[in-house]
């Protein structure tokens, strides 16, 4: 089929998550015609799931705080924020007429803790501006002549001819709604260096009794702490909330840790996290009450009165000791403070929350081109870098498509 050809000074958009409709609105502004492809029906579907329980927009920590939430990216991230931080979320979504506020982790959320108005008023001013929108438009890479490949829903393609394209493809998870990876062999047969796609702000399997995972999956464990080692070699310590699974463990407190957790299994094999079931509590003062006599009363009875642990708690502490253990109030006391959880494995990616891995920043320069395909800049989660919950990624990832956006626009003003 011959190629549709796009206006020499048109950019193309292929996403339309927060990264690419970032871009196209940075290219706008620059002056330059736009045209987003989206294989879904519509554009924004992960970015309307992810606000169901409330859109985290961004964190209101400190610049250098935030940097540092991207670990080991956190130098390439800091570039892109210093052209669109925190601040700049905030101011972007007053110019939609959307208010924002600080919630009482720092987290910061619309006024109304809603995605889809948002989301409307950013595409209706897409539109008034002049993107045109294509959806339905599955991107499958190049043919012979360098055209980009799009397949409607009938696999029928469609190639057309770009100077300058912005892809902004989303990572593997939450495939149903269009982020599958399935960019990866295409781009990676044209040369650009991709790290394999890995779950990231993930739950884990934890191999539970048949018992413990019969009687206590969905139940939610807080308060808690968990210890585990980071990737430095630091140890860390959080307190806060997380579910056990019918496998396994997911939640905030479990996601905070992933990527060190994740790295630690690919290393070792398993990775083993300590809980405190009483942080409140100190260890003197468990081992005092559990030493008290309990005459009739089943254990169980027993750690509840006297410790306040019972439910799932009590259960991980059967999960962990034997009934000889549990005879030795100051063993029972040190694993309530100190509970061994060994984790042996990842949610598949498609679960997770969000990636790691992606296209590496090595093979793009400052200004998210690739180098192995000049005219063609990469944004957004499709890049080798990952963030924990509580805006970060979103922030980044909208932050990305303004620099790519805009460079994007500088090439084609450069070669027309």
């Amino acid at each position: 089929m011959p190629a549709d050809s796009a206006a020499a000074s048109t950019l193309i958009v292929v996403g339309g998550g927060p990264a690419g409709l970032m871009a196209a609105e940075a290219a706008r502004a620059a002056g330059v015609a736009v045209a987003l492809y989206d294989a879904m029906g519509s554009v924004g579907r992960k970015f309307l799931i992810a606000g169901k329980g409330g859109l985290n927009l961004t964190h209101s920590e400190p610049f250098a705080d935030f940097v540092a939430r991207f670990g080991a990216r956190a130098g390439a991230v800091r570039d892109w924020l210093r052209v669109f931080d925190a601040d700049a979320v905030r101011a972007w979504a007053r110019g939609l007429g959307v208010e924002t506020f600080v919630g009482s982790s720092g987290r910061v959320f619309p006024q109304d803790l809603k995605a889809a108005p948002l989301l409307r008023g950013w595409v209706r001013r897409l539109r008034e501006q002049g993107v045109q929108f294509h959806v339905n438009r599955r991107f499958v890479g190049w043919d012979a002549n360098g055209h980009l490949r799009f397949a409607d829903r009938d696999g029928a393609e469609q190639t057309v001819a770009a100077a300058a394209c912005v892809l902004a493809l989303g990572g593997a998870s939450w495939p149903v709604l269009g982020s599958d990876g399935a960019w990866v062999a295409p781009l990676a047969a044209r040369g650009v260096d991709i790290a394999a796609l890995q779950p990231a702000n993930c739950g884990f399997d934890a191999d539970w009794s048949a018992h413990f995972a019969q009687r206590h999956a969905g139940a939610p464990l807080k308060p808690v702490s968990v210890h585990w080692r980071r990737g430095d070699g630091r140890d860390e310590t959080r307190q806060g909330e997380f579910v056990i699974t019918a496998g396994g463990v997911e939640g905030s407190l479990i996601y905070a840790a992933s990527a060190d957790l994740r790295e630690t299994i690919a290393r070792d094999g398993e990775a083993v996290i300590r809980l405190d079931l009483a942080p409140a509590t100190e260890p003197a003062e468990l081992q005092r009450a559990l030493t008290r006599p309990r005459g009739k009363r089943s254990f169980g009875e027993h750690l509840r009165r006297q410790a306040g642990i019972d439910g799932v708690k009590a259960g991980l502490i059967y999960e962990v000791l034997d009934k000889t253990a549990l005879a030795d109030a100051a063993l029972v006391a040190r694993t309530i403070k100190s509970l061994p959880l060994r984790l042996r494995r990842p949610r598949p990616v498609a679960e997770a929350i969000s990636t790691a891995g992606g296209v590496r920043l090595e093979a793009l320069t400052a200004q998210l081109m690739l180098r192995a395909l000049p005219g063609t800049f990469c944004a957004g989660e499709m890049l080798d870098w990952e963030a924990p919950t509580g805006g970060y990624l979103l922030t980044a990832s909208m932050a990305s498509g303004l620099v790519a956006g805009r460079a994007a626009a500088q090439w084609l003003r450069d070669r027309a």
